[in-house]
């Protein structure tokens, strides 16, 4: 497990952890070491821009992120190279699941906005363990719904970098990268590297004053 400095109320898993969505035992495992409920908010996920707002636990359909304002309740997604990314503000949380297609649609600015409309105005991000630029290769068509942020692998073939056209639609907002690529690092699952069925999940709760 990866837990940001400073950030209560947020867990990135690795593959090890488990894909503790549907895995009964690594939920528990998730829930007894940071002393939260078991029972959670989960998607399914399917890489478009749809934020569910959920005010209690269980599955909220089909949407690639969630929100919520209700204290002690576990929003849960789940990546293996797409970027999961978490916003704070006072008494709010929210966590999306950005692919290319999320990042390219504006999925992050869609939860953006969901949590400026019920007045929680977000004061901090943290972006979660996912390919980096160093071994993303894509077609320029992607670099193109994007809209730029075009970069380069370690063998020279056109990249684009995710966290950087994520923080864009955050912009204002302090942002924490944790700076892991899934690709690079064995601990993390990748379906680039090897396609894996496995999944990491990032557990999100907005903690007690």
């Amino acid at each position: 497990m990866i837990i940001p400095p400073g950030v209560p109320g947020v867990v990135f898993g690795t593959r090890a952890d488990g894909d503790a969505r549907s895995d009964e035992h690594a939920r528990n495992v998730f829930s007894t070491r940071f002393g939260i409920s078991r029972d959670w908010a989960t998607v399914k996920q399917v890489h478009g821009t749809v934020i569910a707002t959920a005010d209690a636990p269980g599955f909220q359909g089909e949407a690639d992120g969630l929100t919520t304002d209700v204290v002690g309740l576990p929003l849960a997604i789940a990546t293996a190279d797409c970027v999961p990314v978490v916003l704070i503000a006072e008494r709010a949380r929210a966590v999306v699941h950005a692919g290319w297609r999320g990042v390219a649609g504006g999925a992050v600015s869609e939860a953006l906005g969901i949590m400026r409309r019920s007045g929680n105005i977000v004061t901090r991000a943290v972006i979660g363990p996912h390919i980096g630029p160093c071994c993303y290769e894509v077609g320029q068509e992607v670099v193109d719904a994007i809209g730029g942020y075009e970069a380069r692998t370690r063998d020279g073939d056109v990249s684009v970098d995710l966290a950087a056209a994520t923080r864009a639609q955050i912009e204002g907002v302090e942002v924490m990268d944790m700076g892991i690529c899934t690709f690079d690092d064995g601990s993390m699952a990748s379906y680039r590297q090897d396609r894996t069925p496995d999944r990491q999940v990032t557990v999100v709760w907005l903690p007690q004053d």
